[in-house]
């Protein structure tokens, strides 16, 4: 890893909001799902959620999808499971949906823990999930068309949840775990290397303060004493 490749990986993590994030609903169209997690990374989103389509099963490979490397990715079963998950976390559960109790999304407090729920283009969230819900919101829209599509309704509001974040200076000091911090500096920067931990289920060597690996040939030495 270079000193440069390092420092824009700094620069990215020092900006990363932990306590928001998106939780896909039956979204399971690939063209989209790449769409969302690249803006998920444009607005500094270190973590996106998943659940499985009811019906069929969902067709994507994660290789496919660009920004995955940067964005963590998390699977759950079922929108009940994603939705207990997050909110035992402290994350406030905002659903895209049109109810009577919807307001538009810019009257929403994104600058709190929150998670964006997002529905399949056709039919919009699940019932279970407007129920698990704790607000509901809407792009007001003028037009003849009822809706816009899952990926541009994710920018649009992404948008103007990174604009209150900035305005309230959640973007101007780090706040990931330091932990977190320093594994993700090392998956970004060593994906091969890291690969191979996951495989063989080993901690990550450590690195220090330039991005480079901490007397790595100990750490190799260590590793082939552990598979002999």
């Amino acid at each position: 890893m270079t000193p440069e490749r390092y420092q824009k990986f700094c620069e990215v993590l020092d900006r990363r909001q932990p306590d928001l994030t998106v939780l896909t609903d039956q979204v399971h169209k690939t063209h989209n799902l790449s769409a969302i997690i690249r803006t998920c990374d444009a607005v500094g989103i270190h973590e996106l959620h998943m659940t499985q389509p009811k019906r069929g099963y969902r067709q994507y490979r994660r290789r496919s999808m660009g920004s995955h490397r940067w964005v963590d990715i998390h699977d759950h079963g079922t929108i009940e499971d994603s939705a207990s998950h997050l909110q035992k976390r402290g994350f406030k559960l905002l659903a895209a949906h049109f109810s009577p109790q919807s307001i538009p999304f810019y009257q929403a407090d994104f600058t709190e823990p929150c998670a964006i729920i997002l529905g399949a283009e056709k039919d919009g969230i699940s019932p279970e999930a407007a129920k698990l819900a704790d607000e509901h919101i809407i792009i007001p829209m003028v037009g003849q068309v009822a809706s816009f599509n899952v990926s541009v309704a994710a920018a649009i509001i992404l948008v103007e949840a990174q604009r209150q974040r900035a305005e309230k200076g959640l973007y101007n000091s780090r706040r990931l775990h330091e932990d977190v911090y320093r594994k993700t500096l090392f998956r970004w920067g060593y994906p091969e290397l890291t690969r191979y931990c996951d495989e063989r289920d080993l901690d990550y060597p450590e690195i220090d303060d330039n991005g480079q690996l901490v007397n790595p040939s100990y750490w190799y030495s260590q590793v082939r004493k552990a598979d002999l």
